[in-house]
């Protein structure tokens, strides 16, 4: 299977809560979501049981990227009419610098990037939610996540409208998704003289920059948060089930960021996008000193601006986005039998004609590193080669039987 990584079964937690998917294997993170029949959540979304001794990077679950904005299972705050049925009662509110001498990074950067970040309404049959997004271009292309516009996987058409950081409430219409990345581009109708985000070369963030978290969490409209980048290319799974996981190249902060922040701008401290913000991790429920219900813990993730630039250009330009594949399917190679200590990514299976089997790769081998970038499981994997375009070359090293050895490849290419 192209592109696909095959986990460690043993990773899986038991047990699923009364309406609640299975999540999918992956390497200690499990993602939470709800099916696309489910009635929409409370506020705050209570994180799924998880097997104790089994809690990583202290009790933190990794809650799917659809718990951050947009549809029945993004845990965005509905606000009720009195009859039952979701309605957004935004408020709209502009970042102003009041005393520019006094001013700090924040607030500067807050007012430069504000007004290029737009709330996202969805509605459909099956349930409501709103998510965040950002502006691209002055005729209204605005970049959001996939989960926000098509309301976690509903199986039903949306309504999407979208109200800018002036008020101003605009009709919207979806011009591709990429499940693959959890991005999508939507276009504002009769928009004109929008602000676009400028983004910055998120190749070049360094652990410990200031990142500013600009979205509606909860649905309040032009929230900012701040922190730093915690973590770079962090290799992170997302998804309600196997079939629709996603693997995040990420960049991970300590900005607060919840429910409705997700399709959110992540900047630097010149105001300038570093990332799109699409997944949260919460205290698992059952752990000591938890709760059911949890917002931020300050461990957040966003898709790189690079990649979120070069998908949101091809959705622009053909509808849909290519994807970089290695052509193996892998799973994480322990050190000893039994232990949940990776030491790489073995390869399981490699797919004939493709770009592994052009480079020689074969079934048993471990693959250790990309580039200069170690890899320890599977899922690092399958995150190093997605954060490439398709065409690049990139250099494997890779263990087989007692000699390791490194392996150039030129990676293939795979639409959605």
């Amino acid at each position: 299977m192209t592109g696909q990584f095959t986990p460690d079964p043993s990773q899986q937690p038991t047990g699923t809560p009364p309406g609640w998917t299975p999540p999918p294997s992956g390497d200690a993170w499990y993602p939470q979501g709800l099916t696309a029949t489910a009635t929409l959540p409370p506020p705050i979304i209570p994180a799924p049981a998880r097997r104790a001794g089994r809690l990583r990077i202290g009790v933190a679950g990794l809650l799917a990227g659809a718990l951050i904005g947009g549809g029945a299972g993004a845990g965005v705050v509905a606000l009720t009419d009195g009859s039952g049925a979701a309605t957004a009662t935004p408020t709209a509110q502009s970042v102003v610098i009041q005393d520019p001498e006094n001013a700090t990074a924040v607030t500067a950067a807050a007012a430069k990037a504000a007004p290029s970040v737009v709330t996202v309404y969805v509605t459909s049959g099956s349930g409501s939610g709103s998510g965040s997004g950002v502006v691209l271009s002055e005729d209204g292309h605005v970049l959001t996540n996939d989960h926000v516009v098509t309301l976690d996987s509903a199986t039903d058409s949306a309504t999407v409208q979208v109200r800018t950081s002036d008020g101003t409430l605009y009709d919207a219409t979806v011009v591709g998704t990429d499940p693959t990345s959890d991005l999508a581009v939507i276009r504002l109708q009769g928009a004109d003289g929008l602000t676009p985000a400028t983004f910055a070369d998120s190749d070049e963030v360094q652990v410990g920059d200031l990142a500013v978290a600009i979205g509606a969490p909860l649905g309040l409209s032009d929230t900012v948060t701040d922190g730093i980048v915690s973590a770079t290319n962090r290799a992170v799974a997302t998804g309600s089930t196997q079939d629709d996981a996603t693997v995040i190249d990420a960049l991970q902060t300590d900005a607060a960021i919840n429910p409705g922040n997700s399709g959110g701008a992540l900047v630097d401290a010149s105001g300038e996008v570093i990332g799109i913000n699409t997944a949260i991790a919460s205290v698992a429920s059952g752990a000591p000193g938890s709760s059911s219900q949890s917002g931020s813990i300050g461990v957040g993730f966003a898709i790189p601006g690079n990649t979120a630039q070069r998908i949101a250009d091809e959705i622009i330009a053909t509808g849909s986005a290519t994807h970089a594949v290695l052509g193996v399917s892998a799973q994480t190679a322990a050190s000893t039998s039994g232990s949940e200590v990776g030491t790489g990514a073995e390869v399981v299976q490699v797919q004939p004609g493709g770009a592994a089997a052009a480079a020689g790769l074969q079934a048993g081998d471990v693959v250790t590193a990309v580039g200069d970038r170690a890899v320890t499981t599977s899922t690092e994997l399958t995150a190093a080669v997605r954060s490439a375009a398709p065409g690049d070359d990139v250099a494997l090293t890779v263990r087989r039987g007692g000699a390791t050895t490194t392996v150039e490849v030129t990676l293939g290419s795979s639409a959605g």
